[in-house]
């Protein structure tokens, strides 16, 4: 009889449990629930609280191509920003293609230069004296301005600066030959050759600066000795030259 009954009982649906008046006992969690929970079998009780969890979760979305309007205007342009601190310097870009050549300027004026040469000679020959003598000179090669004065022998200075001079003679045999190049009273250089059987030429030449008003001269010596220099009419042998290197304005 008992066990028809229980086989009677398992037949019943699950909802006809409650009508028997069977005793209700709480539910005891004997194992670690199964994660995730299953899903209620159609016959199981849903409480209220309970309803939503079957359902699947939607979320909801929007779609703002439909909600986005047409393009506004441009708006006033506003005022612009104060400038900002200078940044470092960047690196050192590729060198560019050379340009194409510039006009010609027009011609500037002319930078004033200052000249200044001579060049003279003396075709007579010349002997010392008891005193000290000037060489004077009767041939004129190159006299810029009229500085040099052949009466006197004497270059004078318009144009400071560097000059360079030159003395040439020719010696006469067995006599002595001393002379100076002169600046103003001074002695700058001394010519001078010993007697001696053959003639022969001399020379004597140097850088000497001057200034505004220096006179340049050749000086023969007194006679202490037989002292001469050979000249003749028919050639040149006696000249003297100078001419300005660089002014006082250039240095």
């Amino acid at each position: 009889m008992v066990a028809p009954a229980l086989l009677l009982l398992l037949a019943l649906p699950a909802g006809a449990w409650r009508g028997l008046g069977l005793p209700r006992r709480p539910c005891v969690q004997c194992c670690h629930p199964a994660w995730p929970p299953a899903a209620p079998g159609p016959g199981a009780h849903v409480s209220d609280g309970d309803a939503w969890e079957g359902l699947p979760r939607l979320r909801p979305t929007i779609d703002i191509s439909i909600l986005k309007g047409e393009k506004g205007e441009a708006g006033v342009r506003g005022r612009s920003g104060r400038s900002g601190k200078e940044g470092p310097p960047g690196s050192r870009g590729l060198r560019g293609r050379k340009g194409q050549k510039g006009q010609a300027g027009l011609p500037g004026a002319q930078c004033p230069r200052a000249y200044a040469a001579f060049s003279v000679g003396r075709r007579e020959g010349l002997h010392s004296a008891d005193a000290l003598q000037a060489v004077t000179f009767d041939t004129e090669l190159v006299n810029l301005d009229g500085a040099f004065d052949l009466a006197s022998g004497r270059f004078f200075c318009t144009a400071p600066g560097v000059y360079f001079l030159s003395l040439n003679v020719h010696t006469w045999n067995y006599k002595e030959t001393y002379l100076h190049i002169m600046r103003n009273a001074r002695a700058a250089a001394v010519l001078y050759a010993q007697p001696s059987e053959r003639s022969v030429m001399q020379a004597q030449s140097l850088l000497l600066p001057l200034a505004a008003g220096d006179a340049v001269w050749v000086r023969m010596f007194q006679r202490d000795r037989d002292n001469a220099i050979f000249g003749e009419s028919g050639d040149l042998y006696i000249t003297f030259s100078g001419h300005l290197v660089k002014p006082d304005a250039e240095l």
